[in-house]
């Protein structure tokens, strides 16, 4: 068992036996590590918000709160990221710290596997200021998490119309526009196509295996900021 396995599984054994509780030594036969490993997943937990404490004496151990975790979520990847976009918002704000504890928590009872496709996800977007305020269409957005090549209808700043085959590989958002960052086979380049103007949008078959970074299309690195998901 890995430990983003085993940190997900401690959670669970502990709030299925609360309000008793569970000992190092228990704990580290359970999951077959050592107690000082136990003790070491036990401070993380904690140092990501989820309220475990230790009773002392011969019957102690540790506790979760059962009253304050939640049970294991059901949110998809997607999902995860959209609040993370949403909680940007907050940035230095009042409630900034505490919005992003709340996903921080979410996360440690998300199933390890979407957690990690949700962090996965997250590394491809990126945001400009204060973030973005307009929705990205169903279709780019099911493409970029799908890893799926797009034919898009599109008109540049002038208003000429091209079609265009692109390979998308994130987003990039500021105050004002979402847009999509591809390496648009026309111009055999990378390019970021404003999502307002993407008259049309047709979902291939072919798969994405290219990467591409913000930095590849003259961006200041000093003003672009990745999502991340702690």
């Amino acid at each position: 068992m890995n430990r983003t396995d085993r940190l997900y599984a401690l959670v669970e054994e502990l709030r299925a036996v609360s309000p008793r509780p569970r000992s190092a030594r228990w704990l580290a036969g359970r999951f077959e590590v050592s107690s000082r490993t136990i003790e070491r997943d036990i401070a993380a937990l904690q140092q990501a918000g989820v309220p475990i404490w230790a009773e002392p004496g011969r019957t102690g151990g540790y506790v979760v709160d059962r009253a304050h975790t939640l049970p294991p979520v059901n949110l998809t990847a997607v999902e995860a990221v959209a609040m993370a976009v949403a909680l940007h918002r907050l940035d230095g704000g009042p409630f900034a710290e505490a919005g992003a504890t709340a996903l921080r928590k979410l996360l440690a009872v998300m199933p390890p596997a979407d957690a990690a496709e949700a962090r996965r996800l997250a590394g491809r977007v990126h945001l400009v200021g204060g973030g973005p305020a307009a929705p990205v269409p169903a279709a780019v957005a099911g493409a970029v998490t799908a890893a799926r090549v797009l034919r898009i209808g599109y008109a540049d700043r002038a208003g000429v119309a091209t079609e265009r085959t692109v390979e998308p590989v994130g987003f990039l958002g500021n105050p004002w526009h979402w847009y999509l960052l591809a390496w648009c086979r026309l111009r055999d380049g990378p390019r970021a196509f404003r999502l307002d103007r993407i008259a049309s949008v047709t979902v291939l078959a072919e798969p994405v295996t290219r990467e591409l970074r913000p930095d590849a299309l003259d961006i200041p690195r000093q003003v672009v900021r990745q999502l991340t998901l702690a």
